[in-house]
């Protein structure tokens, strides 16, 4: 059996928790995984409370808490360090992503040995047309400045090795270049299209212009981190 995590960041996601965790277990997800890790953001709402009563039902469910807010890459991580399986799924608690993508992901991951993350592909997003666009201006920018082939880096639907996530240099926002950072440093890729659905209940917590200007800082940084890694090895 493979070791899989199923990582889910969670802030102020009171409203969606539960019909996200009845997803996981109607789409069997939860006996495909090895462990459901929630990463708690130091949320304000009732979302520890509702992940403490699915814990107490679900032996696999464990509960991380962040002291204060640190973003999703910190999440992340924290689930990354806390794990001892060796792969780990990503998905948003928004409800956006549907778990039933999740079976397809790991089929793809599993079928060859030199794949090493499998990324989601959103079809037909349903997010509003600002941040449609901006994601598209950013995705451009990065594909012109980094060389990679991956025109949505975004989609947290994500399948990929612990440890060559944990070996890469971190920085906030380091979850949105997984796929990029795995090709710079020689790691084979592929991907999948997905469904993407409206948010089932809340508000996006980022900004859109923000993340915009901050995505296009990071592209610098990860153009940085590759060419640094290719002048260790020569």
């Amino acid at each position: 059996m493979h070791k899989i995590s199923l990582v889910i960041p969670i802030y102020n996601e009171e409203s969606n928790i539960n019909y996200l965790f009845d997803e996981i277990i109607n789409t069997n997800v939860y006996e495909i995984v090895n462990n459901i890790i929630f990463v708690d953001d130091c949320s304000k709402d009732q979302s520890s409370n509702l992940l403490k009563k699915i814990q107490e039902s679900y032996t696999k469910v464990h509960i991380l808490t962040h002291s204060f807010k640190c973003g999703q890459s910190e999440c992340l991580k924290t689930a990354a360090h806390y794990t001892s399986d060796k792969s780990i799924v990503t998905m948003d608690g928004d409800g956006q992503n549907n778990p039933k993508d999740i079976p397809k992901l790991l089929d793809k991951y599993f079928s060859r040995k030199d794949i090493y993350l499998v990324g989601g592909i959103r079809n037909k997003r349903k997010d509003s047309i600002i941040k449609i666009l901006t994601s598209k201006i950013a995705n451009r920018f990065r594909m012109l400045i980094l060389k990679d082939d991956c025109i949505d880096t975004g989609c947290s639907l994500k399948v990929f090795d612990k440890e060559i996530f944990l070996s890469f240099p971190f920085f906030n926002g380091i979850h949105r270049f997984l796929p990029t950072l795995f090709i710079g440093f020689g790691y084979k890729v592929k991907y999948m299209p997905v469904s993407h659905r409206p948010r089932l209940s809340g508000f996006s917590k980022y900004g859109t212009l923000d993340r915009l200007f901050v995505g296009i800082r990071d592209i610098m940084k990860v153009r940085k981190i590759i060419i640094n890694n290719k002048k260790s090895n020569v």
